[in-house]
């Protein structure tokens, strides 16, 4: 059984009426993250997630007035696909957002995904963090943007993978059946000064469930296991939200 860190932070649970209005809230927080830190330390970093539910946001953000300059955009894991794959997260963020924006070119990190395998992919990208951050230690990001399946994962730290044991890189090889994906692992989100979860639909009320449980197996529900060093902020719609435990503080708007 894989035992979940000891709590870091107590995590902030937002009930929203659905998912439109989810995104809406979301949006509206990591702008104002971004604005904060940019003023805080003149700079913002920032790692995004795939899939639907921030898609929106993204496109949200395209017409949002920003400091584009001081912001540097990373993605919390990938699939290992071409960049123009359909499937790609990068080319989603892009089309949703970052061809919209005047966010400079050597800002944007993404994945290196035509790479001669995913394991070069995944010290390639950690190269690249070294690099950008000009740090030897554990890079912090000022936001990673997760999202969370039905089966319990974010990022591609999917269950009972080996992706769950890495505690000395920061990316790694996550694997969905047969096939791979490139993923931060959890000691650099476990870094993060604050580490926001969209979550919506029935579908995820099992994993939530044990994700909030006081004891459950992490290697089965790997979200259980990120729990930051900053903030911990879970946006929920109502349909998720009925998977949460009767005694788990909820704000609902």
């Amino acid at each position: 059984m894989t035992v979940a860190p000891p709590l870091k932070a107590v995590p902030q649970v937002h009930v929203y009426t659905d998912k439109a209005t989810l995104v809406a809230a979301a949006t509206d927080q990591v702008i104002e993250l971004i604005r904060d830190a940019i003023a805080t330390r003149g700079r913002c970093s920032i790692a995004l997630s795939g899939g639907s539910t921030p898609k929106p946001l993204y496109q949200d953000l395209a017409q949002t007035d920003l400091d584009w300059q001081q912001l540097y955009i990373y993605w919390g894991d990938e699939r290992y696909v071409p960049a123009t794959h359909a499937d790609s997260n990068a080319k989603m963020t892009y089309e949703a957002w970052l061809n919209h924006v005047a966010i400079p070119a050597e800002n944007i990190f993404t994945v290196p995904t035509d790479t001669a395998s995913p394991q070069a992919s995944a010290e390639q990208y950690q190269q690249a963090l070294a690099t950008s951050f000009d740090t030897a230690d554990t890079p912090v990001f000022d936001i990673i943007l997760l999202g969370m399946g039905d089966d319990g994962h974010t990022a591609s730290l999917f269950p009972h993978t080996a992706a769950l044991n890495e505690t000395e890189r920061w990316v790694t090889v996550g694997q969905k059946a047969d096939q791979p994906r490139i993923t931060l692992t959890t000691r650099v989100i476990n870094q993060a000064r604050h580490v926001m979860f969209l979550v919506a639909g029935a579908n995820k009320q099992t994993a939530l469930s044990q994700v909030f449980a006081p004891t459950a197996d992490s290697a089965t529900y790997p979200a259980r296991l990120i729990n930051p060093a900053g903030n911990l902020s879970w946006l929920l719609d109502t349909d998720a939200s009925i998977g949460l435990p009767a005694d788990v503080e909820r704000m609902v708007h």
